[in-house]
């Protein structure tokens, strides 16, 4: 199926309002197969916060996120391999990769220092045009 450009953005903005006041939970280990799915030998390393308004309206399916409050003592030292966003109530959204650059959560380094800052630099959600 192929959608509109309203429907890509009405489908990524229902994502992002989800995550009003959310949470972003980095964690070390291998990425779960589903954001259902229950994490298994992982390590969260760091906590990020999103603001009332997590993201910007979206734009040709694509939708940014405004400004994230860094984690100012990261909880464990380790390899951040992926993200799961969280609701302000803490339920799972969405499972996302993690690097610092090329990927879908830009943060300044993904060699996570226990209590040390762990910044980001760029969030976006993208709801896909078709197979």
């Amino acid at each position: 199926m192929r959608s509109a450009a309203a429907t890509r953005n009405a489908g990524v903005n229902a994502k992002a309002t989800l995550l009003n006041n959310g949470t972003i939970n980095l964690y070390s280990g291998t990425r779960p197969v589903t954001a259902d799915t229950a994490l298994s030998g992982n390590t969260l390393l760091a906590t990020l916060t999103f603001g009332a308004t997590a993201f910007a309206a979206a734009v040709a399916g694509v939708a940014t996120a405004n400004a994230i409050t860094q984690c100012s003592s990261a909880a464990a030292g380790g390899t951040a391999t992926f993200a799961r966003l969280l609701t302000s109530g803490a339920a799972a959204v969405a499972d996302v990769s993690v690097g610092t650059s090329g990927t879908e959560l830009i943060i300044n380094s993904t060699t996570i220092v226990a209590a040390l800052i762990v910044q980001c630099s760029s969030l976006t959600l993208t709801e896909p045009d078709g197979p």
